[in-house]
């Protein structure tokens, strides 16, 4: 991991070598074009962004090697944005049309958190520290938390056990992209400038939970008192104020960029940064169900994690963006 503590929410890169992501990157490149009418219907659901200058990062990182600080002035052009993650149900329409299979599916295995394991006995391979990430044979996006799981018992809920190319091969069929992490991080604020979360400063406003994350003692307890153990449906949360839902909370979302560090902080802003040109490891921003106070607080507008462009976990997933 890339930090003096894993992270509770990614269980980091799973090993694979150079000719393995090399295959990943072919399938998702080979994915063929959704037709013409899908394609514009998909499009047709995302917002519209105005784009314009915000204070991109975090005035002092809680984890340095995040490079989430210090804040730097930014200027985003106008693009568009998908109001929640990708759903069960659209990613399934996805591999129904296109015979796709993820990267875990070809792999034959993915991560799983533990709490969701009958007998931990039965899955003694782990994520390096993190020991709540257990290795899951036949986990993937259809079976979520392994073989007696099935992605219908949760049609509403955000596609989990997606690693980037997946997402990537998604994006293909339907026309669009995943957002940069410039993007997201605008369309997150939701217009607000130098706060914390989508809404606000207040974690929980008004005493109400706003966000999908862990509640209780982690990775042992979570009292889910937001409403949650795992994922919860898309939109079970009020929208920030550009009408997208779930920017913090409920799963990590894919971006475009490589891992690397954020425009350097210029007096003058940068105009649509895209990250480094080159790298190994992709962003996920948003943190997820997992995240807590105690361990790992990725749960603001400005988080951010880094994870294998091959790696997947039950937590990871993404939601698509486009030209304006």
């Amino acid at each position: 991991m890339h930090d003096d503590k894993p992270s509770c929410c990614a269980p980091g890169s799973n090993p694979k070598a150079d000719d393995f992501d090399a295959r990943f990157e072919g399938a998702a490149s080979e994915v063929p074009e959704a037709p013409p009418d899908i394609r514009s219907a998909l499009r047709d659901r995302l917002e519209s962004i105005e784009g314009g200058f915000f204070d991109m990062g975090a005035r002092r990182s809680s984890f340095p090697d995040d490079l989430d600080s210090p804040r730097r002035r930014v200027r985003v052009s106008p693009f568009r944005i998908a109001p929640h993650a990708v759903t069960n149900v659209e990613y399934a329409a996805f591999v129904d049309s296109t015979g796709y299979r993820t990267v875990a599916e070809q792999e034959g295995w993915s991560y799983v958190f533990h709490l969701f394991l009958d007998d931990l006995a039965k899955y003694p391979d782990y994520a390096g520290p993190a020991p709540w990430w257990r290795r899951v044979d036949g986990a993937c996006w259809s079976a979520p938390g392994g073989p007696r799981s099935d992605w219908q018992d949760r049609p509403d809920h955000p596609v989990v056990q997606i690693a980037w190319y997946d997402a990537f091969a998604y994006c293909r069929w339907a026309g669009l992209r995943l957002p940069r992490e410039a993007e997201w991080e605008f369309a997150a604020r939701g217009g607000l400038a130098r706060k914390k979360f989508p809404w606000g400063n207040e974690m929980m406003p008004g005493g109400v939970h706003a966000m999908n994350t862990w509640q209780g003692e982690f990775p042992a307890i979570n009292t889910a008192e937001d409403g949650w153990v795992g994922t919860a449906p898309v939109g079970s949360y009020p929208p920030n104020g550009y009408g997208l839902y779930d920017m913090t909370g409920n799963v990590w979302e894919w971006v475009q960029d490589y891992y690397g560090p954020r425009p350097d902080p210029k007096r003058l802003a940068v105009h649509d940064p895209t990250g480094p040109e080159t790298g190994t490891e992709r962003i996920q921003r948003g943190g997820s169900y997992l995240c807590h106070i105690s361990y790992c607080d990725r749960y603001h507008v400005h988080s951010r994690t880094r994870n294998d462009p091959s790696g997947s976990a039950g937590n990871s997933g993404f939601r698509v963006a486009g030209d304006a």
